[in-house]
């Protein structure tokens, strides 16, 4: 039996009459035109959103935002592969009317638009409301480190900076003294250097160079206060990855994700230098708040996320959080009563110990820039439970934060009372990350400086946002409900 063959290639082919007839009707490009089409450009503050009376024509930006969120739809994010397909896609030739932007162009788009990108973003999230596509009931917040465009070698720590510091200037020792050395014997018969005395101080002066942009760069990381400067990206930063990441440390942004129960749509993102989530919460939960157009919110988070501020500032916003308590505490280590053994008295303001003594309120001090109240008491000395109790000389003391605390045993009640909600986390949030650095292999930036990258990740939360919702309603009724809107 024979194979399935094509037809030759000098066979004569009637292609079909107009470009329109290769797009069907429910292809999503119509609904990326029909979306476009119906965004004020100028209201939205794209450069050249008004054509200008002399000079050479340029592009429409409203066809460069076409082709850009075809492209991240797409998984193309350079600008150069965005040239290729507009020459050589129907779909892209369909979208544009057979414009051909070069590369340069389509770059200076995405580069000179970040505000104008970012607020595209914010209308799609908003017709996803009116589309009744968010629940508006539950959400979770997550951060992910996505790798900048900057090498580890070009990351420098204070650090860093002194032990290079320390070894160049014992290298400038060591050929100083070998120069001394053979400027003393040059005479002799015997003497036979390891290098002629220009190459020994070619080498120097280069030696000296670099400590030089050491010594430079150790001085503005003084001045900026900072700990670390990168040279390629001055806004990325050298940050730990979880284990679930792979470990170790990269040079990335932290990209902050809020996303509906619903169907894990993106509600609200960002993108920050900082590290650490501890600070995050509620500024994510406040913006996913306004975009949702809810009155109370709950929000899910993992122990990244745990911090009495924060948990206090969500519920002045009107947003429930729930947060696991990290068991972080080195007395859990030791097998030593940890705080959680001690029960509160909120109207005696004390402390009942394991050994049924109240711990008394004795003071408040200022501890890592907060408030904290201590609590102790003179029963430890005579208790028969000080051995599982404390290996300090002195007294066992409980700190309690001022204001905080409350908000954080509030949230504690609500978690034993839901421990479903906590079940959720991973299922909701852990989604969109995985989809846009898995699959979509958007888990790297290719811009530099934070508005710029900000910018890059407003694009593929736009088109991630769009593919979960044409594969929820089809494009027909996307169509439709972008026509009512």
């Amino acid at each position: 039996m024979g194979y399935i063959s094509g037809e030759g290639r000098g066979q004569a082919t009637l292609f079909p009459a107009s470009l329109d007839e290769y797009i069907s009707a429910d292809n999503p490009v119509r609904f990326i035109d029909g979306f476009v089409s119906g965004l004020n450009l100028r209201e939205l503050k794209f450069v050249r959103a008004e054509a200008a009376a002399t000079g050479r024509p340029g592009y429409e930006p409203g066809d460069l935002l076409r082709l850009y969120i075809y492209g991240y739809l797409n998984r193309v994010r350079s600008s150069r592969r965005l040239e290729s397909e507009a020459n050589r896609n129907v779909e892209v030739m369909w979208l544009l009317h057979k414009l051909t932007p070069d590369f340069k162009t389509i770059a200076d788009f995405r580069a000179h638009n970040p505000q104008p990108l970012t607020a595209v973003c914010k209308q799609f999230v908003a017709l996803c409301r009116e589309l009744e596509l968010f629940g508006g009931e539950l959400v979770a917040v997550d951060g992910s480190k996505f790798r900048a465009s900057n090498s580890r070698n070009r990351v420098f720590t204070a650090h860093d900076l002194r032990k290079r510091l320390e070894r160049l200037e014992q290298k400038i020792r060591e050929y100083l003294a070998e120069l001394d050395q053979n400027d003393r014997a040059e005479e002799s018969a015997a003497w036979s250097p390891r290098l002629s005395p220009e190459e020994m101080r070619a080498k120097l002066t280069k030696l000296q160079q670099r400590r030089d942009r050491y010594q430079a760069l150790e001085k503005k990381l003084e001045q900026q206060e900072a700990t670390q400067v990168a040279l390629t990206d001055p806004d990325a930063r050298l940050m730990h990855q979880s284990s679930a990441q792979g470990g170790g440390s990269v040079v990335a942004y932290n990209v902050q994700s809020v996303v509906d129960a619903k169907h894990k749509l993106i509600v609200a993102y960002d993108v920050t230098s900082d590290g650490s989530d501890q600070q995050q919460l509620a500024r994510m939960a406040v913006q996913a708040k306004q975009a949702l157009g809810v009155e109370h919110l709950e929000v899910v988070a993992d122990q990244g996320f745990y911090d009495g501020g924060e948990v206090a500032a969500c519920e002045q916003a009107g947003i429930a959080a729930y947060i696991a308590k990290p068991r972080t505490s080195k007395n859990l280590k030791r097998g030593l009563f940890t705080k959680q053994d001690f029960v509160y008295d909120p109207p005696g303001d004390r402390y009942r110990c394991p050994g049924a003594q109240w711990l008394e309120y004795r003071g408040t001090q200022t501890d890592g820039g907060r408030k904290v109240k201590y609590y102790t008491t003179d029963a430890c000395a005579s208790c028969e439970l000080r051995p599982r109790c404390t290996e300090a000389k002195g007294p066992r003391r409980i700190k309690r934060l001022v204001n905080d605390e409350e908000a954080l045993e509030r949230m504690a009640a609500r978690v034993a009372a839901q421990p479903d909600k906590l079940a959720q986390r991973k299922a909701l949030i852990e989604h969109p990350f995985g989809t846009l650095k898995r699959s979509w292999n958007h888990g790297y930036f290719l811009l530099r400086t934070l508005p710029k990258v900000t910018t890059e990740f407003s694009l593929s939360v736009l088109t991630y946002n769009l593919r979960r919702a044409l594969n929820i309603l089809g494009p027909a009724r996307m169509m439709a409900g972008l026509a009512r809107c």
